[in-house]
């Protein structure tokens, strides 16, 4: 399938604006908001985004990092992985209102492409899994994909508020999110039959990312797509 590459535009609650990088499909599909690690929107974003746009939906990767500094995309090594932590300190610094307002900003934005056939996920990796997950409590997203999103147990509070499906993927030997806190996450949606938690045993932390060698793991990888494929197919459509 061709997928069309373009820039949106979108406008913050404050009147800001940002750019949102929007992949899409041949024919007008369900939307996925595809929210970045702390590297950016670079290649492992845009690749992500490549792939289920030819699958048939219609994915937009907003500036997460914006108002810190416009259009991050960092190289997949250690001195990358450095300046994204940096850049991740002063976003955090950021009011929490202010940033997931920018996000259900980019989500509604989304949902009124005329490429987008009504049905919206939020979807992210590491930062973009916390925010993945906290647009699913502030906004209205169809659905949500959470892959390894650090600092989700310490959101718990927000599970209340979720009313869609959510998947949460994890790695079994994540060096930044403990095994603990995939059980008490596990344990805070046990009694939501539209919650998935997937844990990849043999893995670590950002297992996806084929582009950052001391992270990726490409059996895990393969494991985890046709899930998250699956999931989206059943909770989105396509």
């Amino acid at each position: 399938m061709t997928v069309t590459e373009r820039t949106e535009r979108v406008t913050a609650p404050d009147g800001g604006a940002f750019d949102a990088r929007t992949f899409l499909p041949e024919r007008p599909g369900p939307g996925i908001l595809l929210l970045q690690e702390i590297y950016g929107v670079g290649d492992f974003l845009c690749e992500k985004a490549t792939r289920l746009a030819e699958l048939g939906y219609a994915v937009l990767c907003p500036d997460v990092f914006w108002r810190v500094e416009p259009n991050v995309s960092l190289a997949h090594d250690d001195a990358g992985l450095a300046k994204g932590f940096d850049y991740m300190g002063r976003f955090a610094a950021i009011p929490g209102a202010v940033t997931t307002g920018d996000l259900v900003a980019a989500l509604d934005h989304l949902r009124a492409l005329p490429e987008v056939t009504g049905r919206v996920a939020s979807m992210g990796y590491c930062l973009g899994g916390r925010l993945a997950f906290e647009v699913a409590a502030a906004g209205t997203p169809d659905t949500c994909v959470a892959y390894y999103g650090s600092g989700i147990a310490a959101e718990l509070e927000l599970a209340a508020q979720i009313t869609c499906p959510i998947l949460f993927h994890f790695g079994g030997s994540d060096q930044y999110i403990p095994r603990d806190d995939i059980d008490r996450i596990a344990a805070a949606f046990a009694d939501r039959p539209d919650v998935e938690v997937v844990v990849q045993e043999q893995a670590g932390h950002a297992f996806e990312n084929l582009y950052a060698p001391q992270f990726a793991n490409p059996e895990a990888a393969a494991a985890s797509w046709p899930v998250t494929v699956d999931f989206l197919e059943r909770t989105l459509g396509r």
